[in-house]
């Protein structure tokens, strides 16, 4: 599995356990394993949303009502849908960054034993 992989998984975890310092560290590890370029800085965008969100428990945003309801369906539909959008070649780098963040998110979320 590649660092980055292996790294969201850890921030998935920490983030399931609500463990905010941690998944903090985690965050700032794949943040600098992105890279500072478009892609990189779409990709640490979407992490630290999803990271302020949980934090902030903002129910207005996608992934505290997907984390909140446990739903493993909606949760497999947004995997499909933003690993598509990832790969569009129409899409900027900062796009596909952002998707892609979003797509190992939730992938790591679906792997998970169980879901938080």
């Amino acid at each position: 599995m590649p660092a980055r992989e292996m790294r969201m998984e850890m921030f998935v975890r920490a983030l399931l356990r609500r463990d905010f310092n941690r998944a903090k560290g985690h965050m700032e590890k794949l943040i600098k394993i992105a890279g500072s370029n478009e892609w990189g800085r779409g990709y640490s965008r979407a992490v630290e949303g999803i990271m302020n969100a949980l934090k902030d428990n903002d129910t207005d945003s996608l992934i505290v009502q997907l984390i909140s309801s446990n739903d493993r369906e909606r949760a497999e539909e947004l995997l499909e849908t933003y690993s598509k959008l990832a790969g569009q070649d129409f899409r900027d780098d900062y796009e596909r960054g952002y998707y892609t963040a979003w797509s190992e998110f939730l992938k790591a979320y679906l792997s998970q034993k169980t879901l938080a």
